[in-house]
């Protein structure tokens, strides 16, 4: 019976500490949760009900007091903005252009070419290593508009294109790479910036790889694609998942170099699902900034993330990343 009762206090003291470390854990989270809350989840939420009203932006305040103030169910148009979105001719066009934009980008510069440059500046000269660093990032952080007169002056017609100069040189005829190239300038000037990002994550990850796993495995007589393939990137999992996840969402969002090169032209050529949306929902492009049905592109958009970003932490093995250790070090 003492022992009983002297447990009971104990419990009562267990209880109470646990459900102070749940508070104090939660109040951390607060300002995080709270960012999330006002700037993800709400604005979510408003695009999803915006997606079933055919509120347009030459109206929007008139018709936004209206709907409130009365019950007229007219502005409320169900699924409609997401069949004319499918009967558009060139939503497969655009579907099409998104994949092949995210996918190449990704994998030639946001993740390939970032990989290839950590472990070439993780494997010489420190110095060295981190001047180059310096200069690649130096795109990231120039303004988007400097940025973009750059490559428009570098692909222009003759005289004052770059390349159309070296063409001339050469004896070459002109070309017009806005329209012939344009695939591959709007892949190479958005994976050149999105490179840097992965630059920074992967060289950090490999720089903090104990000297102790590289230097048993020179002993052991591996060669350097031994190394890079047995000790460092079954390591990098986690830099792998968050650059990958990360960049892929990125890319989907965001349109800005697009529409300051070529406007996602000429006639759609390169126009991807974010910028469609865009430019139905913000810009006159047609000929009235439709909100609803511009808002019905971003929640595909969104249901395309969310699906993508479930894949990758499949593939990846998310669970098993974050695991606690099946040995205990005591």
């Amino acid at each position: 019976m003492a022992s009983a009762a002297s447990s009971a206090p104990a419990m009562v003291r267990s209880r109470g500490q646990a459900a102070r470390a749940r508070l104090t854990a939660y109040g951390f989270l607060a300002p995080a949760g709270f960012l999330v809350l006002v700037f993800f989840f709400i604005p979510m939420l408003l695009i999803l009900f915006l997606s079933i009203t055919n509120l347009a932006t030459t109206n929007f305040t008139t018709d936004v007091w209206r709907m409130a103030t009365s019950r007229d169910p007219k502005y409320i148009v169900g699924l409609d903005n997401f069949e004319r979105m499918f009967a558009d001719e060139f939503a497969p066009k655009i579907l099409f252009n998104t994949f092949f934009y995210v996918l190449a980008t990704l994998l030639l510069f946001n993740v390939g070419l970032a990989l290839v440059i950590a472990l070439l500046t993780a494997h010489v000269d420190r110095r060295a290593g981190f001047i180059f660093r310096a200069l690649w990032i130096l795109p990231r952080i120039t303004s988007p508009a400097v940025y973009i007169l750059m490559w428009k002056r570098i692909v222009a017609a003759s005289p004052f294109g770059i390349l159309n100069q070296f063409n001339q040189l050469l004896g070459r005829p002109e070309v017009n790479y806005f329209q012939d190239e344009a695939w591959v300038f709007i892949v190479m000037l958005n994976g050149f910036i999105g490179a840097s990002f992965g630059m920074i994550i992967f060289t950090s990850a490999i720089e903090s790889i104990p000297k102790d796993l590289m230097n048993a495995s020179l002993v052991d007589g591996s060669t350097l694609w031994q190394r890079v393939r047995y000790v460092i990137l079954p390591l990098l999992r986690w830099p792998l998942l968050f650059v990958t996840t990360y960049q892929t969402l990125s890319l989907l969002t965001s349109f800005e170099y697009i529409l300051l090169f070529n406007n996602g032209g000429p006639a759609s050529q390169t126009e991807v699902w974010s910028l469609a949306a865009y430019n139905r929902a913000l810009n006159t492009y047609f000929a009235n900034a439709q909100w609803g049905y511009g808002s019905a592109f971003a929640v595909v958009l969104v249901i395309i993330g969310v699906v993508l970003a479930t894949v990758y932490m499949r593939v990846f093995r998310f669970n098993e990343l974050v695991a606690e250790p099946k040995i205990e070090v005591l």
